[in-house]
């Protein structure tokens, strides 16, 4: 289905982004890679399913680096059809604990690097009459956690770039939709399980339903692959006029 089209997902090495990726990738999309850490086994993850793979290091709190990188998949890959924002961090402390500069890394990665990305995608994007724009936020997008506060901030912050993203380009090809996910099963989230579980003495089915049922009704984790799969449905013909929305896969979290 998207055979010919180029897909830049940032953050994309491991978790919510590879997951993404690959889905992309299995329908044709060529892909360019963006993050830290291991970069040789995703490359090689995403290059299995057939598609040409790039990659760029850029890092996302930095308006020069995502400049650079954009203008390096332009000239990989003639434009940027598909643009996926998903870089993210976190840190968590009461308002009053959290230090400045966390908050300002959250602010630059969390947000302002898909103003920054979105921007400069959407020049080429409207010239060719087509364009997707996915936005991770998350179901902090929709709803608040105590501790979170620039990561709440951020996510709100997402769902309204998303939705004046796809209003300013409601009568063109080009659509703008946010991903709100719940608790997804990534390395990181597995991380949290696991000290959860050696902390409390319990097992780990045990943490892991402890963990879901603070907040996720259906007690079952949301999967990269289910996020992939719904990125797909977005660029499909399918998602031609679904514009502006905040999608959340979340277990029933924002419906309490």
């Amino acid at each position: 289905m998207l055979k010919g089209k180029t897909a830049l997902v940032t953050g994309s090495t491991s978790g919510i982004g590879l997951g993404i990726a690959k889905a992309l990738a299995a329908q044709g999309a060529n892909i360019v890679l963006n993050g830290f850490g291991d970069v040789d086994g995703p490359t090689a993850e995403v290059a299995a399913l057939g598609v040409q793979v790039a990659y760029h290091g850029a890092d996302m709190s930095k308006p020069a680096e995502i400049g650079e990188m954009m203008a390096f998949a332009t000239e990989k890959f003639g434009r940027v059809d598909i643009l996926v924002n998903n870089a993210g961090i976190q840190h968590v402390a009461r308002i009053e604990n959290f230090a400045p500069e966390r908050w300002d890394a959250i602010i630059a990665i969390n947000l302002s690097s898909a103003f920054h990305a979105t921007r400069l995608a959407l020049p080429a994007m409207q010239a060719a009459g087509w364009g997707r724009i996915i936005n991770l936020a998350s179901v902090h997008g929709l709803v608040a956690s105590a501790e979170k506060s620039a990561y709440v901030a951020a996510k709100h912050g997402i769902v309204g770039l998303t939705k004046v993203t796809a209003l300013e380009n409601a009568t063109t090809g080009v659509t703008c939709n946010a991903i709100c996910p719940g608790w997804v099963l990534t390395p990181l989230v597995q991380k949290q399980v696991d000290a959860k579980a050696a902390a409390l003495g319990v097992s780990n089915d045990e943490a892991t339903g402890l963990l879901l049922g603070e907040k996720e009704p259906s007690k079952q984790f949301t999967t990269p692959e289910e996020l992939g799969a719904l990125a797909v449905f977005f660029c499909s013909p399918a998602g031609n006029n679904v514009r502006g929305v905040a999608w959340n896969m979340d277990g029933g979290w924002a419906a309490q």
